[in-house]
C-alpha cells in the first residue's frame, strides 16, 4: 500500500474518509467515432488497428454464432465496432448502437465506483463494519473492504437461499437477502479478510448501503449521479418497471431463458449497456472523473495474494498482473444468456468491450486474445469463462506470436486462419 499512497493519504481515504475533490469529475471528452482520428496515431495507423481487428473478429467470434455487439478504442477513438443479430431472436428486431444489454457482473464495477466516490466525499469509509448500516447483523467484522474485495466470506445468495426455504416462486429484492441473512445466518464460508471467495451477496450488500446513505432508490441513484452526467442514455438499471423494454437473452441453441426468482436483485448485476456507453464508463474512470486517482489505484491494486497467481481482485475490479509487468483492469460478467467483457489495458490506454444476449463463451476468449493486438501480453491457458473466477490459476505465463507485428506497438498483426 505504501507503493501507491502516503500514510496520511491511505488514513484518510480507508479510516476516516475524506473530500478530495477539486475540479469537476464527471466532465470530459465524449468518445470520438471512427471517422475522428485523435492525434496520438496517424490515420495509416488507424487503418492497420481497424483491419487487424476485423480480421481478428471475424475470425474468433463473428463466424462462431455471435449475437452481441463488439466496441474496441484506443483513448477516445474508436477503432472497431460492429453489431451482430438480434435484440429478441423471437421476433428478429436487429441490434444497434442503441441496444442495451445485459452486463451482468461488469455492473459490479458501477457500485464499487459509486461506494468509492462516497468514501472520497466523506460519507462511508472503508473500515466501516456492516452492524452499524444493519442493526442485527449477524457477521462480525465484515467491512465495507471486505465486501468490495469478496474478502467477507459471506455465503452467496444465488446458493443459499433455496436451502433456507425460500419461495423460489417468488422473486427476491435486495432488503429480503439481507433479511435472509439476519433471520436464517446460513453459515459463512471463512473469517472475514482471510481469503477470496466471489460472492454476489457482497454486492447486494454494497447496493443497500448506498441505499442508506443516500437515501435514493439504487436504480435512481445511479441515473442521476453516474448515467446522466456521462451521458449513458442508453443504460439504466433493471427494475420490474423496465421489464417491456430490457433485452432478453437465450440459451446457445436460441431458445428463449425464462428469468427466475433472484431476477429482481441489483448491485451484483442488473446494469442494462451497450458498449458505446460503457466506453463513456471506462473514459470516465481512467481518467479521474468518477473518483480521484489516490482511490482509483486502491481499486486496481491486488487484495488476494495468499496464493501466488496473475489473476486477483481489487475493489470491485478483477485484474492480470503479468509477469512481464503489464497490467489489465477488467470484468467479465454472465447471468443467464447474457455474457460480457469488458478489458482496460493501461499501459496503451486500450478499451476492449464485448456483449451479447445468446449465450458464447467464445466472448471471454476472443477479449482475452484481442488484448495481444496492442501489446505483448503472453496469456495464459486460463479461461476466464465464467463470472465467479475463483483466483485459484497458478498457470505459468506464456505467449504466442500470432505473426510479424504490422500494427504499432502491437504484439502481432493477426492474419485470419493463423
Amino acid at each position: 500500500m505504501k507503493d501507491i499512497l502516503t500514510t496520511a493519504a491511505v488514513s484518510c481515504i480507508i479510516i476516516a474518509g475524506c473530500n478530495v475533490s477539486g475540479r469537476d469529475r464527471m466532465k470530459f471528452d465524449a468518445p470520438q467515432k471512427p471517422e475522428i482520428v485523435k492525434d496520438d496515431f496517424s490515420r495509416k495507423d488507424y487503418d492497420k488497428y481497424h483491419q487487424t481487428i476485423q480480421a481478428f473478429m471475424q475470425e474468433n467470434l463473428l463466424r462462431r454464432s455471435f449475437n452481441g455487439a463488439i466496441l474496441v478504442a484506443k483513448n477516445n477513438t474508436v477503432l472497431y465496432e460492429n453489431y451482430q443479430g438480434f435484440a429478441d431472436l423471437r421476433t428478429k428486431d436487429s441490434i444497434t448502437e442503441h441496444t442495451a444489454f445485459h452486463i451482468a457482473s461488469t455492473s459490479k464495477t458501477f457500485t464499487a465506483m459509486a461506494v468509492l466516490q462516497l468514501v472520497q466525499e466523506g460519507r462511508l469509509t472503508l473500515t466501516t463494519t456492516l452492524d452499524q448500516f444493519f442493526p442485527g447483523f449477524p457477521y462480525a467484522g465484515v467491512t465495507v473492504k471486505d465486501l468490495l474485495s469478496h474478502r467477507s466470506g459471506l455465503p452467496n445468495y444465488l446458493y443459499f437461499l433455496e436451502k433456507t426455504g425460500w419461495d423460489t416462486q417468488k422473486k427476491i429484492s435486495n432488503q429480503e437477502v439481507l433479511q435472509s441473512l439476519i433471520n436464517d445466518k446460513p453459515n459463512k464460508d471463512f473469517e472475514p479478510n482471510t481469503r477470496f471467495s466471489y460472492s454476489n451477496t457482497n454486492f447486494v450488500l454494497l447496493a443497500l448501503i448506498i441505499e442508506k446513505i443516500t437515501g435514493q432508490p439504487y436504480p435512481s441513484y445511479m441515473k442521476t449521479k453516474i448515467f446522466e452526467p456521462l451521458g449513458m442514455k442508453d443504460t439504466y438499471v433493471y427494475t420490474e418497471a423496465e421489464a417491456d423494454r430490457s433485452t432478453p437473452s437465450f440459451k446457445n441453441n436460441g431458445r428463449y431463458w425464462d428469468l427466475d426468482f433472484t431476477d429482481n436483485t441489483y448491485g451484483d448485476k442488473n446494469i442494462y449497456s451497450t458498449p458505446s456507453d460503457l466506453l463513456k464508463w471506462s473514459l470516465a474512470v481512467n481518467e479521474e472523473k468518477i473518483i480521484p486517482r489516490q482511490l482509483l489505484d486502491m481499486a486496481y491494486t491486488p487484495y488476494s495474494n495468499e496464493r501466488k497467481s496473475i489473476h486477483n481482485y481489487g475493489l470491485g475490479w478483477r485484474m492480470l498482473n503479468l509477469q512481464n509487468g503489464r497490467k489489465v483492469i477488467y470484468h467479465n460478467g454472465r447471468w443467464h444468456g447474457s455474457n460480457s467483457a469488458f478489458a482496460y489495458l493501461p499501459e496503451e490506454k486500450v478499451t476492449i468491450i464485448i456483449v451479447g444476449n445468446k449465450y458464447n463463451s467464445n466472448i471471454y476468449s476472443t477479449a482475452r486474445k484481442a488484448y495481444d493486438i496492442f501489446g505483448n501480453y503472453l496469456q495464459t491457458d486460463k479461461n476466464d469463462d465464467e463470472d465467479d473466477d475463483p483466483l485459484v490459476s497458478n498457470s505459468p505465463v506464456r505467449g504466442k506470436t500470432v505473426a510479424n507485428s504490422q500494427v504499432p506497438g502491437a504484439a502481432f498483426n493477426y492474419t485470419a486462419g493463423k
